[in-house]
Formats: C-alpha cells, structure tokens, sequence
C-alpha cells in the first residue's frame, strides 16, 4: 500500500507518523538490542518507533520535509502550525530552541515539538516545501506549479462549428 509505512512489523498508515527524529541511545541503554537504530518515528499521539534508517535517508525515501539544523524529518501530510517558542517562567531550556511544531492527535488533543530552526524557516518548509535556503538569492520565486485546465463534463463536450 503506497499510504502505509512498514516500521519493523508494523504497518502504520501515512495520516498517522507525524515526524522522524534522530535516536540516540542513553548510556546505560534501557534496550537490550543487537540492532543499531538511528532513527525513531514519531506518531502523532507521540508514541514511537525505533527505525534502522537515518532521519536523512527516511526523509529522501518517503518525501518527508527535512530540517537541518534539527535533523527532523516532517510528514507533509500532516497539518503542522508553527509558533515563536519563549521559555515559560522556571524553564530552562538545554538548547536555544527558536520555534514549535505543533499538531493535534486523532483525539484532537494538541502535540508539539520544540526545534531549533527559525519560525519562519519551518513555515516556509511546512507551506512551500522547501526550506529558505533553497530559495534563489536574487529574489525571484521559484516558478509556480502550472495550472491544468477543467476539461469539459462528460457528455459535455463542444460541438464543432462548421467552416
């Protein structure tokens, strides 16, 4: 099925994994594994699943939106909002977190993560596509997606005018 991902055993359908992020192991590792896992895919009701394959090669193999500088790979599938992110009163981030990712689970209940690209890169990333970066320097846009034109109902098609 092209809408589903096979995550070890699972099958998990696109609608439902919200990001892929770097997974790296805690000294001493709760897992008991042979297996090196590099990547952990986030669903949206923040469950995860360990996953063999970097964020980069997942991303480049299932065209997810890749960000950089958090080495997080987006669905694009999936309706992220985007917010300027300011460390409540008593929290003290241990990095300097510009943005936050946020989406609802399929309980409606808000889910976010915090990254370290800028708001409005994330946005670009998120409505474009594409990061800010990959834009041209000179300040033309990239040219837009053509528009295809209605074709006519069926059974609708125009008569042809005699010459």
């Amino acid at each position: 099925m092209a809408d589903t991902f096979t995550i070890g055993k699972r099958l998990i359908p696109q609608n439902q994994l919200a990001f892929v992020e770097p997974y790296v192991a805690t000294d001493p590792s709760p897992i008991q594994t042979s297996r090196n896992f590099l990547a952990r895919a986030v669903l949206l009701n923040r469950d995860s699943i360990l996953i063999e394959d970097s964020v980069a090669d997942f991303a480049s193999a299932h065209r997810f939106l890749f960000v950089a500088d958090d080495q997080t790979a987006i669905n694009p599938a999936i309706r992220f909002g985007v917010e300027l992110f300011s460390p409540a009163e008593g929290f003290k981030p241990s990095k300097p977190y510009q943005s936050r990712l946020r989406w609802r689970d399929l309980d409606g209940n808000d889910q976010s993560k915090l990254l370290l690209t800028s708001p409005e890169s994330v946005l670009e990333l998120i409505t474009n596509g594409e990061a800010l970066a990959d834009a041209p320097s000179d300040g033309r846009h990239p040219p837009s997606k053509l528009r295809r034109t209605k074709r006519p109902a069926r059974g609708k098609l125009p008569t042809r005018q005699p010459l």
